[in-house]
Parts: structure tokens; C-alpha cells; sequence
């Protein structure tokens, strides 16, 4: 895993990429524009850089030229782009990128990339597994797993991620919005009342039949998870 700064201005096609590789426990730092990058550059050191070609203020090229004769080569550079003509390809490479993606991808492709240019760099992509518990519950993020008394529980992707945001929450009472913003991907429409329909999802598979009950109602607040 790796700490990568992504400089991308389109908000939809930021959050599509930072949601993914924060799943493989990358840790993400998103930036806007040219400008918000370099600063964030100056700032901060990375592993590696993911940067779009036509952004406000400072574009890609000119971000990534920047970089290189102030920090050099310690860090790979991908560019993102829309414009995929050879001539596009050689002017990325020419200003320093290590690797050129041409939209739209999937993701399955730009997390192979990430990978390669991660070890050329010689960091491990892979995060190793982690166990999250909670009494005798047991969360595996790597196969999105979940077991209680040695139990396996089948949980939807959804389900697993409520779940996960309890867990890594244990003991704290979160509200409705929290949850919402951490699990729906901050989807400003999205009803409330969603998350009491899945979390009663939850307690019919986590809670039922086991001893004791985890998941717990907080009055005037929201719902919390503790053994």
C-alpha cells in the first residue's frame, strides 16, 4: 500500500478512483487543480502521483515538469487523459510521467498500473491482512469476510461496509449522516431511512442467534457497535 497524491478536477471521476484505491488500503490525498497539487507536493512526500492532463490553473504536463526539477525522479508519475494520440503519449513521457492511461478506463486496469509502478519502486501494492474484531466477531478486509463464533455470515457489499464503518467505529455513537457519508459515498439524496433498513439487515445476520447483541440503538443519535 501506498500514500498517492491524485490531482484530477473532474469530482465524479476523483471520487471513482479514490474510493477504489482506498478499498486496497491505499491512503489517497485528492487535489482539484495544478495548483492545489503542487502545493499539496510541496507539503507532503508520496509514493506516487496520479495527475490529469487538462485541469484549471496548472495542467498536468506543467504540474509533473514541476515536479521533477524540484523533487527529481523519487516518485512514479501516471497521467490521466483524454487525449490519446501518439503525439499526447510522447508530450506525458517527454514532461516526466513514467506511465500515460487514456480515459475512460476500467479500474481493474489502473490499479495493474499502480501496481507495476509501485514495484519498480520497490513498495509492496498489497496490503497485508488485517483482522477487525468486535468480541467474537471478525471482519477480513481483504475477502470482505465476516464470521461470528467461527460462523461464516454472508453479507452483501453494502452490508459489509456498514458493517466494517461500525467496527472501525466500536464504541462510538454514529449518527445517520456519518453513516450515510462513509458508506453511500456521501450521496447528498440518499434517505436517511436507508440506514435503519440496513441495519436491521445487519442484526438479522450478525445478531441473531448469537450472544450478545453488538449492535445497539443510541437514542437521539444514531447506532453504535461494542462486545
Amino acid at each position: 500500500m501506498a500514500k498517492i497524491l491524485l490531482v484530477e478536477d473532474e469530482k465524479n471521476i476523483a471520487s471513482f478512483i479514490e474510493r477504489g484505491l482506498s478499498e486496497f488500503a491505499h491512503e489517497v490525498v485528492v487535489a482539484y487543480d495544478g495548483e492545489e497539487g503542487w502545493e499539496r507536493l510541496q507539503k507532503e512526500s508520496f509514493q506516487l502521483l496520479i495527475l490529469d492532463v487538462i485541469m484549471p490553473k496548472m495542467d498536468g504536463l506543467q504540474l509533473c515538469r514541476s515536479y521533477r526539477e524540484r523533487f527529481g525522479f523519487q516518485s512514479p508519475v501516471l497521467m490521466l487523459t483524454a487525449l490519446g494520440t501518439t503525439d499526447d503519449i510522447v508530450k506525458g513521457l517527454d514532461a516526466g510521467a513514467d506511465d500515460y492511461l487514456v480515459k475512460p478506463f476500467s479500474f481493474s486496469e489502473l490499479q495493474a498500473r499502480i501496481n507495476a509502478l509501485l514495484r519498480r519502486r520497490g513498495v509492496d501494492p498489497q496490503p497485508q491482512p488485517v483482522l477487525l474484531t468486535c468480541g467474537n466477531l471478525s471482519l477480513d478486509p481483504d475477502t470482505r469476510r465476516a464470521m461470528r463464533n467461527g460462523k461464516a455470515i454472508h453479507l452483501t457489499i453494502r452490508e459489509y461496509r456498514l458493517l466494517e464503518y461500525l467496527v472501525k467505529n466500536q464504541g462510538t455513537a454514529l449518527s445517520r449522516e456519518d453513516i450515510i457519508a462513509h458508506v453511500w459515498d456521501k450521496e447528498p439524496d440518499r434517505n436517511m431511512n436507508v440506514v435503519d433498513v440496513y441495519v436491521n439487515y445487519l442484526r438479522g445476520k450478525i445478531d441473531k442467534g448469537f450472544k450478545p447483541k453488538l449492535i445497539c440503538t443510541v437514542t437521539g443519535v444514531g447506532y453504535m457497535i461494542e462486545a
